[in-house]
């Protein structure tokens, strides 16, 4: 079944054909609880019912409108999301499909605003070891693993990386006459589920302010309530300039997100930016669903309570091999003394399976659905433990 596809992804052998709430089940019916939410892609899990009647009487309205028009339901999912970031500072939206395409766009900002402000030469946008912002060939530039710039080059110049922590080095990197922005990650998702501390972001933001240097934070993975914040940036108590959002902005429907502040909401101007499919009926119609529902009262407050049962419960394990668990709200990592990825496979192999994701060799990533229960909670814990 699988010959057809590019042989881009290292999959395990299971193969999906529906899925309900935190639950999926594969084609020989056999059910999987999922902690994975699609990597933080299915925040109201699967076959939420608000979603479904949303997407399907888009579809019988309207699938899709140009760009150049608007349209009501892209409009109000917009208008819904830069309240939702409101407490950030983010003032307009441009809608994309992916968060690669949305760190494109917020790059392409950075180097407009300097080089209209300042001339040609300021256009470095510093990044962090360990980073991770996309597949593009640009955002591979910005991506601070080696292991990811190999076999693709050349790459878009002007991009280079410090160590994550290292107030030092912040310092002498932001060169107020040769740097543009710096691109940080509240939580750096990919490579093992590591916050930044809180004195290395308030710094990063008296610099950049100081400097006139744009921050940018990628939320791609830590934005949209993942956290139990809307954005991670809302914990550090920063104001970024621009944000970049996709991931569960859509619930399972493709959407990215560039979110523009007061510095930034007027540099892109007619026909400096576009996307056919930025602003799809389909994907807003979604976006909005989710808006709603995790804009609740309560609701992002439940997901930091998970996230913090989460941490209890598995640091009661003795003698399992855990090291550490990091991250708050459902993004949690935990360091394991053996390798992560055989655990995957084990844990499809449970009655029922268990679905998880690594961030690194001896990491285990979660990020379960919103919606999960305390039970289901529990139910996944103790497949997790019996592994370990």
């Amino acid at each position: 079944m699988n010959d057809v596809f590019m042989k881009t992804y290292n999959r395990l052998p299971v193969t999906f054909a529906k899925g309900n709430g935190a639950w999926l089940t594969d084609i020989n019916n056999k059910k999987y609880l999922d902690f994975t939410s699609g990597i933080a892609v299915n925040c109201l899990g699967h076959g939420y019912p608000e979603l479904v009647d949303a997407i399907s009487t888009q579809a019988s309205r309207i699938n899709h409108v140009c760009n150049y028009y608007t349209a009501d339901t892209s409009s109000i999912f917009a208008e819904k999301l830069i309240a939702a970031c409101s407490a950030s500072g983010m003032k307009r939206v441009f809608l994309a499909n992916s968060g690669a395409e949305a760190n494109e766009g917020a790059c392409k900002i950075a180097r407009k605003y300097s080089l209209v402000k300042y001339g040609k030469g300021r256009h470095t946008i510093v990044s962090l070891l360990g980073s991770f912002h996309g597949r593009t060939i640009t955002t591979l530039s910005a991506t601070g693993q080696e292991h990811f710039h190999k076999d693709f080059g050349p790459y878009t110049e002007g991009f280079v990386f410090i160590p994550p922590g290292d107030i030092e080095a912040l310092e002498r990197a932001l060169d107020k006459k040769t740097v543009a922005a710096l691109l940080i990650e509240p939580i750096q998702g990919e490579s093992g589920i590591k916050p930044q501390t809180q004195e290395y972001m308030e710094m990063a933001a008296k610099l950049c302010e100081e400097r006139d240097i744009l921050l940018i934070m990628d939320e791609i993975q830590t934005g949209v309530g993942r956290t139990g914040y809307f954005l991670a940036s809302e914990a550090y108590g920063l104001k970024p300039d621009i944000v970049t959002l996709a991931k569960g902005l859509g619930g399972g429907v493709p959407v990215g997100a560039v979110m523009a502040g007061e510095r930034t909401e007027d540099v892109l101007q007619p026909g400096d930016h576009g996307s056919t499919f930025g602003g799809n009926l389909l994907a807003a119609s979604a976006g909005i669903v989710v808006l709603d529902t995790i804009t609740k009262k309560g609701f992002m407050e439940d997901i930091s309570r998970k996230g913090s049962k989460i941490k209890e419960i598995i640091s009661s394990w003795k003698d399992s091999g855990i090291k550490e668990i990091r991250g708050i709200g459902l993004m949690l990592g935990v360091d394991i003394s053996k390798e992560a990825w055989p655990i995957l496979e084990e844990a499809l192999k449970k009655e029922p399976g268990l679905l998880l994701l690594t961030a690194g060799k001896q990491t285990l990533r979660l990020l379960p659905p919103y919606i999960i229960s305390d039970g289901e909670l529990e139910q996944g814990l103790d497949i997790m433990k019996s592994l370990l």
